[in-house]
């Protein structure tokens, strides 16, 4: 391969990427994180199926690409939060440190979904998976929804009394 061609390889390369970084900012990261797992999750589900014992179906194949679907429609939901909260403080002069964040989070939480995913597909190939690989993952999982979920009480409860009181 000539040097030349692989230099105009690199330049495309850099430029998607700079259109990628400079349209999404913080999250042009886990976006591409995120793409990453799901191709290799379906893949290796797509894999999996005869050591499961079953035998590949059609409708199987559209749940999951429909799944695939939700989990990109999750994220938008969240960068669409983002956008109204970033939209709502600046109407009132508040300017928020962060971009994102909802959207960042849900493609975290996404993220570690599909690398357990993806560690128990390759298991029921046969291939021995690490104790440790789970650890981290199910760890950051956690961190997230115990973080939300307090959150989410501490509104709920805010909102309650604000109604009863």
């Amino acid at each position: 391969m000539n040097t030349e061609h692989v230099n105009y390889g690199k330049g495309i390369l850099i430029t998607i990427w700079g259109v990628i970084t400079s349209t999404l900012g913080v999250l042009a990261f886990p976006i591409v994180l995120m793409l990453v797992c799901n191709v290799i999750d379906y893949g290796t589900g797509m894999m999996a199926i005869p050591y499961r014992g079953e035998t590949p179906k059609s409708y199987k194949h559209i749940h999951g690409l429909q799944k695939k679907i939700g989990m990109w429609v999750l994220v938008a939901v969240g960068a669409v939060i983002d956008g109204l909260l970033k939209y709502t403080t600046e109407q009132i002069g508040i300017e928020l440190p962060f971009n994102y964040i909802f959207a960042c989070v849900v493609c975290v939480w996404i993220i570690c979904n599909e690398i357990m995913s993806i560690l128990e597909n390759l298991r029921d190939i046969g291939i021995k998976v690490p104790a440790f690989m789970y650890a981290p993952v199910e760890q950051m999982q956690d961190q997230i929804e115990s973080m939300t979920q307090t959150k989410t009480d501490e509104m709920q409860t805010g909102s309650d009394d604000e109604l009863h009181g």
